[in-house]
């Protein structure tokens, strides 16, 4: 294992890389062939990204006519706060009129648990409880591990980690007896939250509880914390107690690790990750692997080392996948590189990996950052009729494309689309509209949006306030600088 772990030395010289100009192969095997690094010209435009976009159908290459940048939403036309504008909600569709209709008790335990259902398959976390309320009300109720299991997951993937904490307290007062699956869940909620030290207070309770003592997964997850928080230290600290209780890390594990080290650029250490893997009996590198080290040089524009490490896994004979293709999709997108970007694409239909939602939000991403609302809406088009399903970051994406044309009034119809789809509210969505307000300088919007964003339980981050506040910048209005400031202040310290 001496000679493999050698050539895994990540190398940063300034050396060509070996990785082929073209992922597109000659042949009908799942492979990419060794050329002459001599791709196609880099285009002034994007044309041959649209080339292989434009198979399906015609399509007219005729320049767009430029935005008319003095048009703008109505006041109060924007999807913010307003006497005629409620914020979003959706309602519980009909619960009372088939109670109404329904006399038979089974209908309505199967009414109430399929919208609670539903509401957690839709990540409406503030829905799901009203719902879970409802049915604690109601005779035939009995508390179930599962319906808590899944509530916690939501609360935690959603960012709600107090009412995680207590929804837990609930269950336990309930009579549930906690298992090291449920306390891995609260945990869970505290990293997602990036509550590190609580989520070692967690860690703790389950030390001293014999039949809910941490494993792997536990580990890991508060592993994934460490990294993403940048606390390394304690990185080494949960590694030693692993090995005291003979617990293994497995590759999930490893890779949750390379991952906080790549961000951090910390390649020594990914080195060590890596080589520790490829000497490993029981955490082999695996396609996810190969994503994060991908993942790591794309998205930092090393364009040489991302397609260099792209063979080296091959030649390890670890395949690549859809997620793998779209790595490299938004890594050339991101550099302009839209020959190799759509050669990738070619090399997905030859062989039959299909486009996804990522697929087709990179090449959105795309047009959008240079304001090609044109394009955009082509691509986007494309991907409805193909039955691809839109998501947040879809829309996102839609919103400061049609933002950087200066079209502010699609704006206003891609958030009605969002609005007509289920698309989940994030964090990130609302940033997308605050951003879009701020390029039209309409700055009562702007606040407008972020009131609505508060009252849909959506909370504000860093990069809401900074949007926010260089549009205050711009204007002179230092008062509300300063008071984005406090508001912020109190939102960390919370």
């Amino acid at each position: 294992m001496a000679s493999s772990s050698s050539s895994m030395s990540l190398s940063f010289s300034s050396s060509s890389s070996s990785f082929l100009s073209s992922p597109l192969p000659q042949n009908n095997h799942r492979s990419i062939s060794h050329k002459p690094t001599n791709f196609l010209p880099k285009p002034k435009h994007h044309s041959s990204l649209l080339l292989y976009l434009l198979r399906c159908q015609a399509y007219s290459a005729a320049a767009a006519a430029p935005p008319d940048r003095k048009r703008h939403w109505k006041r109060g036309e924007f999807p913010g706060v307003t006497e005629t504008s409620a914020p979003r909600r959706t309602p519980i569709k009909n619960i009372k009129k088939k109670l109404d209709r329904k006399n038979n008790a089974k209908a309505w335990v199967n009414t109430v648990t399929e919208e609670l259902s539903d509401r957690i398959l839709k990540k409406q976390w503030f829905q799901a409880l009203e719902v879970f309320e409802m049915l604690k009300e109601q005779p035939f109720y009995h508390p179930k591990e599962g319906t808590y299991m899944k509530l916690l997951i939501l609360l935690g993937r959603t960012g709600q980690a107090q009412r995680a904490h207590q929804l837990f307290d609930e269950m336990l007062e309930q009579g549930i007896p906690a298992t090291p699956e449920l306390y891995t869940a609260l945990l869970a909620a505290y990293c997602r939250s990036h509550l590190v030290d609580e989520g070692f207070a967690v860690l703790h309770q389950m030390k001293n509880i014999p039949h809910c003592l941490p494993d792997v997964y536990t580990y890991s997850t508060l592993l994934k914390a460490c990294v993403d928080a940048a606390r390394f230290d304690l990185v080494e600290i949960l590694y030693r107690e692993m090995d005291e209780r003979l617990i293994t890390p497995n590759t999930v594990t490893q890779n949750i690790v390379l991952s906080g080290y790549g961000k951090a650029s910390m390649y020594d250490h990914m080195e060590r990750v890596l080589t520790g893997m490829l000497e490993s009996t029981e955490c082999k590198p695996d396609v996810w692997t190969m994503n994060i080290i991908l993942s790591v040089f794309g998205n930092r524009g090393q364009i040489e080392l991302m397609e260099k490490w792209y063979e080296k896994f091959r030649n390890f004979g670890i395949e690549p996948e859809t997620r793998t293709f779209n790595i490299l999709i938004g890594a050339y997108g991101k550099k302009r590189m839209y020959d190799k970007m759509s050669s990738v694409m070619e090399y997905m239909r030859k062989l039959q990996f299909p486009w996804t939602t990522s697929t087709y939000n990179n090449v959105i991403e795309v047009f959008a950052e240079v304001g090609d609302a044109k394009h955009m809406e082509y691509t986007f088009d494309q991907m409805r009729a193909e039955g691809m399903k839109a998501d947040t970051k879809t829309f996102c994406c839609l919103i400061d494309g049609y933002a950087n044309a200066g079209l502010f009034h699609k704006v206003i119809s891609s958030v009605q689309l969002a609005a007509k789809f289920e698309i989940p509210e994030n964090t990130t969505f609302y940033n997308a509209i605050i951003s879009a307000c701020a390029k039209a300088e309409d700055l009562m919007e702007m606040e407008r949006v972020l009131n609505r964003m508060k009252d849909n339980h959506c909370q504000p981050d860093s990069t809401t306030y900074s949007i926010m506040v260089e549009a205050y910048k711009k204007e002179g209005m230092n008062d509300k600088i300063y008071y984005l400031e406090q508001e912020k202040q109190k939102m960390v310290a919370f």
